[in-house]
């Protein structure tokens, strides 16, 4: 385990039976409010692409906006904001998946890539993988090129990773793998 990982493991606190009965939720909001750490965390996965040539940085609705909005300044390049049906407001691509149980529905605006970019996504937390093969989804549909995906906390029984790899040639990075 790297240090910056056992940093995360420390201030990542559980929150049990949230939002349902049985769950154990990875709350990062303690990472926020550390400015040392959150800075390290970007900087590690600013580090950790700097020569994949990425063109733009897309963050998943919400969490993936906390540290893809930074990672992009940081980086120099633009953000994309990958998110839920019908809060983008010009026209829109969108990705239907499902989850456990039901669907849910993720957009970005129709012009925000183009063909050829490579883009690298970003969210807080890779769980089953669901919302990552949709936001890769997306960025193929408009002909850009995923190259891969970054969390900052993966948990690993769920097996999300595998779930991408799967069916996705997309390099899977995490932090803190539980």
């Amino acid at each position: 385990m790297t240090e910056i990982s056992k940093k995360l493991e420390h201030a990542i606190r559980d929150i049990f039976d949230f939002p349902v009965k049985g769950i154990v939720f990875k709350d990062i909001t303690p990472v926020l409010q550390d400015v040392n750490l959150f800075g390290e965390v970007i900087g590690l996965i600013a580090d950790k692409f700097g020569g994949y040539k990425i063109d733009k940085i897309a963050g998943i609705e919400s969490r993936g906006f906390l540290f893809g909005m930074p990672l992009a300044l940081k980086m120099g390049l633009p953000f994309v904001p990958v998110r839920k049906k019908g809060k983008l407001p010009a026209e829109t691509v969108s990705v239907t998946y499902k989850l456990e149980y039901g669907e849910a529905c993720i957009e970005m605006h129709k012009d925000a890539l183009k063909p050829g970019e490579r883009v690298l996504i970003i969210d807080d937390l890779l769980a089953t993988g669901g919302t990552t093969k949709a936001a890769i989804e997306l960025v193929e549909k408009l002909g850009a090129e995923p190259v891969a995906a970054a969390f900052v906390v993966e948990l690993g029984f769920l097996s999300g990773r595998n779930s991408i790899s799967n069916n996705s040639s997309v390099e899977i990075f995490s932090i803190l793998k539980y």
